[in-house]
């Protein structure tokens, strides 16, 4: 059996996945499993030893440059790898008409939500079969659930795999470390700087290196001035795939409501997931290690909230 997995984009999203090719794996173990993926998120997909080939898609370049020779010529090597094996099953876990549209170009059955479970119900009209997901579940579950179903297995109850192995990177933090994620794609999602001072602060007097995660210049900067003042560590720009090794070291990890924390708390470490524009509860960081969420939609959490948690963990 050959199944391609459709899951582009975000990163914690692509995080999310990563469970359902660990059930699918162990109720298929012979199966040969590919991953379509936007290109800046390729590494983690990579990252389970159950992913033959991951597809990179750069959709969000090409959309802008769509007249260009070259754009043109990218979309027709992607496709021309899609359509390369025939698929037994290409599984749309995003549950967008993109997303519908690229499982399209492969060789194979499409399959997805029905159009009582999925984000945009005009994706439906491309699949071959639908199956009902409850929306009213985490997003790992979702995922788990909906492959199960059309791999005709009943949904699993145990808990989540994400299955990955920390990777080995050229850059090494201080050990043993914590990593600190205070950087967001919205201002929105920023935490006060002072917060993450006290928060560095508490863990280098437990011990812990604090180690401040960034992906732009603006993030950069932010990530120096917390460092500077709670004697943190600011890396080089690390890839993807680096800052994963990153993470997979990390004693505890503290991080907003952004893709590295998800991955971060995959790996298996104690993670707190710091939410100021958005409610955890469908889409919490979870993990086989301990974990927990504080905020919601325009509510800050209080640093004597994050900063208990962050004590039991230390603690445990």
């Amino acid at each position: 059996m050959r199944v391609l997995i459709v899951k582009t984009t975000s990163m914690g999203d692509v995080v999310h996945a990563l469970p359902a090719v660990t059930d699918l794996h162990r109720r298929c173990p012979d199966a040969a499993i590919d991953w379509l993926v936007e290109a800046p998120f390729a590494a983690i997909p990579a990252l389970h030893p159950a992913v033959q080939q991951v597809l990179p898609l750069a959709w969000r370049k090409w959309r802008r440059s769509l007249w260009r020779a070259e754009t043109r010529q990218a979309i027709a090597n992607l496709r021309t790898r899609l359509r390369a094996q025939r698929y037994d099953l290409v599984i749309d876990l995003q549950g967008l008409v993109k997303s519908m549209l690229w499982g399209l170009q492969a060789r194979g059955p499409l399959v997805g939500y029905d159009r009582h479970s999925i984000r945009e119900s005009l994706a439906t009209l491309g699949y071959r079969r639908t199956a009902a997901v409850a929306r009213e579940i985490h997003a790992v579950e979702r995922c788990r659930r909906l492959v199960a179903a059309h791999l005709g297995y009943p949904p699993p109850a145990d808990a989540p795999d994400f299955g990955i192995v920390a990777p080995t990177g050229p850059w090494q933090a201080p050990q043993p470390s914590a990593a600190l994620i205070p950087c967001a794609s919205r201002p929105e999602k920023l935490w006060p700087e002072a917060h993450w001072v006290a928060l560095g602060r508490r863990l280098r007097d437990a011990g812990l290196a604090p180690v401040l995660i960034w992906g732009s210049e603006d993030e950069h900067r932010r990530a120096q001035r917390i460092a500077a003042d709670c004697d943190g560590v600011v890396p080089p720009f690390l890839s993807v795939a680096d800052t994963a090794a990153v993470l997979g070291q990390a004693r505890q990890i503290v991080g907003l409501d952004t893709g590295f924390t998800h991955l971060g708390a995959a790996f298996g470490a104690p993670t707190i997931g710091i939410y100021c524009d958005h409610e955890p509860g469908l889409a919490g960081v979870t993990g086989p290690g301990p974990v927990a969420s504080f905020g919601g939609r325009q509510i800050v959490p209080a640093l004597s909230d994050v900063m208990a948690q962050l004590d039991r963990h230390l603690h445990d």
